[in-house]
């Protein structure tokens, strides 16, 4: 779908800090609402109806192509609802089913049949099986290969003795070889793409040493592939390949059942054939029916930009982040291609025009836009050792890769907040101060930003402050210098101790915004991972006391995580394919000696497994959990406190019921490769029932190209609604 955006929106051109911004106006004040158009029909297989199978409506007579998929019911009866004025081609996708023909409809039409046909050869029906189907087919190297023995060459078994276990094993190949994009899908389980004789491969190993090489992420695919040693972790994929090439099925989904049959998906296309969009936005998290019937935001890394779809009037555009340096002096964590890539040869794909690297947006109470981005290169001096700013003088810091930006829709400007700790994620406590919380990735520090503060005196300085993770070891409830350094070898034991454990996420206590909760996803012996607590107390930095637990035993890789109204925390276990919950309340112990280690209340952990498919042989999940989230004010309507694991591997989102251990699937089946990695729900009229709810999500793969329809596709921004009955409307 390589269309260019249509110009449904006026766009100013503007200038901040050298950079071209597009802008587009703010949607109009007037009552905005979603079309009440509808088609129904029948799906019939020879004169049976076809029940839990996906009907798929598809146009590009709107400003940016839109889609809308249902199941149908137990009599193949389907009704696709709120649809704009357009002609669709309308079909039927389904497990156990060739796609079927295309028929066009128009709202109104009610009456619509569609013939469904039985797949006679398995693999055909396979085709449409998620990936992480496809990815149980592939064999886990055995136990026993570890720790590793190094390479062939050398006499060893081709892994790298670095590798220590199994669980090391997955526990790298989830955090470093899924976390960009999905594995599975067509293009992932398969060399077909790689002209063999064209480029010399002599086996399948040398391909897939090759493929892991090329592009703009060729580099980091390469460092991540190599880890493993190149000799064994060449012959673990080049082993699934051929399998799936001999003709080798995965295990047959189920099709949707109960409210899963009531779901209503919704997609809209977003941005370019090029654009690595991490993550969207479409309100406050805290309160759900701000920005009701907006704009969805989602950032658009490589390119530089915030991209915008409008859901009402189904227009498109994009408007760019500026940096405060020269964006040509910037520097981009993007390099270019080593090798070229098998789409888009040695073009510079990101990075190169707009530096400031989007990661995550939150919207505040007014509808701004807050981004993780990155401003300038070099390290303020208020940052640093000799400086008066408090913070510096308490734990000074010497760089930060990525710093923060707000967008006002209203006004079309931009403020840059300079920030002396690293930002990967953020999000908002509930507080007068509507303080901005920050993880680092690659650091331990939680920051923040006053954002009542900066609003009133725009002082950046002033604004925000930071903390590091000192645990309060010698049990006296306070921390004090000084302190043990973290992994001291010899530490004393009237002292509090340091840790330094990278945070993959951060997300304060709703209940209370002094706290404020982190994930680490764990490292080489150190599989398990952990959860960080810091309470900022009254007076910080002084006042701030952190807290360690590590994941329970038969849990791999904490990342995503969220809490609930009552204050208990929930962890995505991406690795193990599982929901953890911590209630802190059931602790015996949260300091004294031995909380650095982190291993002081397993008492604390409920853990909830999927249900999804496993590594041949093994009991590791093929699913990959990017993030985690809650839905505290039930927008989704499964009910408040829904906790959600994102499928990043299955092409769904993925609620809990804690109560009864039932997990829902709301799958995206069309177009396959739903790779996301956030989501959030929004309210747009709390007395509109279903319709006026609904969550959202976007394709966050790194590499579009590799959803169904192939180079051209662009991203897309998702919207789930759960209805009452599968005829809703």
């Amino acid at each position: 779908m390589n269309r260019p955006l249509r110009a449904g929106v006026l766009l100013a051109l503007a200038t901040i800090a050298g950079t071209l911004l597009a802008q587009a106006p703010s949607p109009s004040q007037a009552k905005r609402a979603y079309p009440e158009g509808f088609i129904s029909g029948r799906v019939i297989n020879g004169t049976a109806p076809e029940a839990g199978v996906w009907v798929i409506a598809e146009t590009r007579e709107t400003n940016t192509p839109f889609i809308k998929i249902v199941v149908t019911d137990d009599q193949g009866r389907f009704t696709l609802p709120q649809l704009p004025s357009a002609t669709y081609n309308v079909w039927v996708r389904g497990y156990g089913l060739l796609d079927s023909a295309r028929v066009e409809g128009r709202p109104g039409d009610t009456n619509l049949e569609l013939k469904a046909e039985t797949a006679k050869d398995p693999k055909d029906a396979a085709t449409v099986y998620p990936g992480d189907y496809w990815l149980s087919l592939l064999e886990v190297p055995a136990a026993s290969n570890f720790p590793g023995t190094g390479l062939r060459a050398s006499g060893g078994n081709g892994f790298q003795p670095t590798i220590l276990s199994q669980d090391d094993w997955m526990h790298r190949f989830k955090k470093d070889c899924n976390f960009c994009h999905q594995l599975g899908n067509q293009i992932t389980r398969t060399l077909t793409h790689m002209d063999f004789a064209k480029l010399g491969f002599k086996s399948e190993e040398d391909a897939w040493l090759y493929r892991t090489s090329l592009g703009c992420r060729g580099s980091s695919m390469a460092a991540a592939f190599l880890q493993f040693g190149a000799d064994g972790m060449s012959r673990t994929m080049a082993d699934w390949t051929r399998t799936v090439a001999s003709g080798a099925l995965p295990p047959v989904p189920p099709r949707p059942q109960g409210v899963e049959r009531n779901v209503v998906v919704t997609l809209w296309d977003i941005g370019g054939p090029q654009d690595f969009m991490h993550d969207e936005i479409a309100t406050d998290k805290n309160n759900p029916t701000v920005n009701a019937y907006g704009p969805i935001y989602a950032v658009s890394a490589g390119h530089g930009t915030i991209n915008v779809v409008d859901p009402v009037t189904n227009d498109s555009w994009k408007v760019v982040i500026p940096t405060r340096e020269d964006p040509r002096k910037v520097t981009s964590r993007f390099p270019p291609a080593g090798r070229p890539s098998n789409f888009w040869g040695m073009d510079y794909l990101w990075g190169l025009e707009n530096p400031s690297d989007p990661h995550n947006p939150m919207m505040d109470e007014r509808g701004r836009v807050w981004s993780t981005s990155k401003i300038r290169n070099d390290e303020p001096a208020f940052c640093k050792q000799g400086s008066k700013n408090k913070y510096a003088v308490y734990y000074p810091l010497t760089n930060s890769s990525r710093q923060a930006s707000v967008y006002d829709p209203a006004t079309g400007k931009f403020e840059l907040i300079d920030t002396c700790f690293g930002t990967h994620h953020l999000q908002f406590a509930r507080d007068a101060d509507r303080t901005l919380y920050f993880n680092e990735l690659t650091g331990p520090m939680f920051g923040w930003v006053n954002t009542r503060l900066f609003d009133q005196t725009h002082d950046e300085q002033q604004s925000q402050g930071w903390c590091p993770q000192i645990i309060d070891t010698n049990g006296d409830g306070r921390i004090t210098r000084p302190w043990n350094a973290a992994n001291s070898r010899n530490p004393d034991p009237k002292l509090d101790t340091e840790v330094r454990k990278s945070m993959y996420t951060v997300v304060p206590d709703p209940n209370d915004a002094n706290i404020v909760w982190g994930t680490a996803e764990g490292a080489t012996g150190e599989e398990r991972g952990y959860i960080v607590r810091l309470n900022r107390g009254a007076n910080p930095p002084e006042s701030c006391v952190a807290e360690l637990y590590r994941v329970p035993k038969g849990t791999l890789n904490p990342r995503g995580m969220d809490i609930d109204s009552t204050g208990t925390a929930w962890v995505a276990m991406a690795a193990t394919s599982q929901w953890g919950r911590f209630d802190r309340t059931k602790c015996k112990k949260t300091n004294g000696p031995g909380a650095e280690t982190g291993d002081i209340c397993p008492e604390g952990w409920t853990v909830w497994q999927t249900q999804g498919p496993k590594f041949k042989g093994t009991s590791y999940p093929t699913d990959f959990h990017y993030f985690g989230w809650v839905d505290r004010f039930n927008t989704s309507g499964l009910g408040k406190d829904t906790p959600f694991l994102t499928g990043s591997n299955s092409d769904s989102l993925i609620a809990l019921d804690p109560k009864t251990g039932k997990w829902t699937y709301l799958r995206v089946p069309y177009p396959l490769g739903f790779y996301q990695r956030g989501m959030d729900g929004r309210i747009d009229d709390p007395n509109a029932g279903w319709k006026g709810r609904g969550l959202y999500a976007n394709y966050g793969t790194h590499l579009v190209w590799h959803i169904e329809g192939g180079k051209g596709t662009t991203g897309k921004v998702v919207k789930f609604q759960i209805r009452p009955d599968p005829q809703a409307h």
